[in-house]
């Protein structure tokens, strides 16, 4: 992978240790997760301004598991 970084950037995240394969590793995967989130949320407030029912907790775990399997099946498809 190769990042295309202005000077101070690169310097600043250099000092600071976030240029390590562990570092973007763990940013990545937390980015991953967060707009994982935010598009389950934004399902979800799209349902509720729709009218819909309010989801129950297995409504929700069921979709947390979609977006996990959806997420492990990209993150292999990548790696490959």
């Amino acid at each position: 992978m190769k990042l295309d970084l202005p000077d101070r950037l690169a310097r600043e995240a250099q000092a600071a240790g976030l240029l390590t394969p562990k570092a973007l590793r763990e940013m990545l995967k937390e980015a991953v997760q967060r707009r994982a989130a935010q598009a389950l949320l934004a399902g979800a407030s799209r349902g509720s301004a729709a009218g819909g029912r309010p989801l129950s907790l297995k409504d929700i775990q069921a979709e947390v598991n979609a977006v996990r399997r959806e997420r492990r099946s990209k993150s292999s498809s990548a790696a490959e």
